[in-house]
């Protein structure tokens, strides 16, 4: 049975960009949320996380993962 996999990030924050490529790479199917273009996947990632940090890799509903590689990027507020 396959997982869902989502992932909150922006276009700006280098690091969304490195752990998507990862997930491509491991061949992972998943959902991508631009959080600073959708205002709704902001809120579900602070309510998930209680942060601003991207990016954020969430599993069947569960955060896994804060940042990539111990970096991440703040997202400011709108």
């Amino acid at each position: 049975m396959s997982q869902r996999l989502e992932l909150y990030g922006t276009k700006s924050c280098p690091y969304t960009a490195e752990l998507r490529e990862q997930l491509e790479w491991d061949g992972r199917d998943f959902a991508e949320h631009d959080v600073e273009e959708d205002a709704e996947a902001l809120a579900r990632m602070i309510a998930l996380t209680g942060q601003r940090t991207v990016p954020v890799l969430v599993e069947d509903g569960r955060v896994v993962q804060i940042g990539w590689q111990g970096r991440g990027c703040i997202v400011a507020a709108p």
